[in-house]
């Protein structure tokens, strides 16, 4: 796996434009809130798609091991960086692995998995990726997985009123959209209840970025810090409350391993 992928030009600029952008700050502790939930200090947990590591690091610091992972060689670079300049070189180790290499060839058993951001998105099979995963997650394990959904009102508006339909509607194409030589794909949040049924049941799901608008929007909640901050805060009162989990940029699924 030494040819470079298309998240590898994004490595250096990945933090600046989503990490600590305002919306990408809000998003995403909307997201380590239910990982602290559900991880606690002394366990081992599997991250996919660890990108720059900024999640492996939160945990880290709250005394959760990590095996992160992810496809890109160069994001690994930036997220072995952060990991020494922290202090977590013992709490966090890195591999590269794609999502679709799972289960990892030694065996191994973790108490959780996380994917946040939409790591699966770029898969072609889901029920192969849960059944992976499922071989390396011991009974009762949790897996959090964030992903983006198909139905997006706050991108209809957005791309509509910059005359851009094709953007506007490109999550509800059927067979996904191309993106630097990817397929990405928007799975409802039915479907991947389904792809992971014969492994995992379902505990909760939540919207993340439902009432926040997605990252594009950043140059607008710059100019509108409170607005944001209101609009967060009401999200997270009624995350979990229908339709709204189906209506977000991302939705976050909530699993645990069966027996």
């Amino acid at each position: 796996m030494d040819q470079a992928t298309p998240f590898d030009g994004m490595a250096v600029d990945y933090d600046r434009t989503f990490t600590t952008s305002a919306i990408g700050r809000h998003l995403r502790a909307a997201v380590w809130r239910r990982f602290d939930a559900a991880f606690q200090p002394g366990e081992r947990i599997l991250e996919l798609n660890c990108g720059t590591g900024e999640d492996a690091i939160h945990l880290g610091g709250r005394g959760v091991h990590v095996l992160a992972t992810d496809i890109s060689e160069t994001m690994l670079d930036v997220a072995r960086a952060r990991v020494e300049r922290a202090g977590l070189t013992g709490m966090v180790d890195l591999a590269r692995v794609a999502i679709e290499e799972l289960p990892l060839s030694a065996p191994r058993w973790f108490d959780g998995a996380i994917s946040n951001f939409g790591g699966l998105n770029c898969v072609d099979d889901l029920p192969a990726v849960a059944r992976g995963l499922a071989e390396m997650l011991r009974t009762g394990a949790p897996a959090l997985l964030c992903v983006m959904g198909p139905a997006v009102p706050w991108e209809w508006g957005w791309y509509l009123a910059h005359g851009q339909p094709r953007k506007a509607l490109r999550r509800l194409r059927r067979g996904g959209t191309r993106w630097r030589g990817l397929t990405i794909r928007y799975p409802s949040i039915g479907a991947v209840r389904r792809a992971f049924a014969p492994y995992f049941a379902e505990r909760r799901v939540a919207a993340i970025g439902a009432l926040v608008p997605p990252s594009y929007a950043e140059a607008w909640a710059m100019r509108h810090p409170r607005v944001l901050a209101t609009l967060d805060r009401w999200e997270r009162r009624v995350e979990t409350f229908p339709p709204l989990p189906s209506l977000a940029d991302h939705y976050l699924i909530e699993l645990e391993r069966k027996p």
